[in-house]
């Protein structure tokens, strides 16, 4: 019994913290704002690539990479200053957003 409850509380925890990484798509839309100029009013691409769609976890990887300062592609030197002031909860957000366009 001791186990199953255990194991009860563990799995609550688990979904409770991918509840919390999954972002808020309407946050992520007005932040969403100024990455229009190069990815389109949905996202659908232009000066930069297509993220409609995307993975949103690979969303979030690729924003920590530009706000790292690591070189992640050609466009590098144009997004790492976009990317510099996105907390973790906007990068999330905003990959919720353009994941559902």
């Amino acid at each position: 019994m001791k186990k199953t409850i255990i194991a009860l509380a563990a799995a609550g925890f688990v979904s409770f913290g991918a509840a919390a990484q999954a972002g808020d798509a309407a946050a992520g839309q007005a932040a969403f704002g100024t990455c229009v100029g190069c990815h389109g009013a949905a996202a659908e691409g232009g000066v930069g690539p297509k993220l409609a769609g995307q993975n949103p976890a690979d969303i979030v990887a690729k924003l920590h990479k530009y706000k790292a300062g690591e070189q992640v592609g050609p466009m590098t030197s144009m997004m790492a200053p976009m990317a510099a002031g996105l907390s973790d909860a906007d990068m999330e957000n905003i990959a919720a957003y353009v994941a559902g366009l």
